[in-house]
């Protein structure tokens, strides 16, 4: 159900989620650049300071 009303939302609006899945497929193309590292918060300041 709730998938109907993003398409919904699409012709009311014409709002996508383009941007945010843009933004997932930067963060994860990230993660597998920094594959191995353990150290999270590493991790999440380097993603602060690329994507902020």
């Amino acid at each position: 159900m709730n998938h109907y009303r993003d398409i919904l939302n699409y012709f009311d609006n014409r709002s996508t989620n383009a941007s945010a899945e843009s933004f997932n497929a930067k963060i994860k193309n990230f993660r597998l650049q920094l594959r191995g590292v353990k150290d999270t918060t590493f991790f999440l300041f380097r993603l602060s300071k690329l994507f902020a």
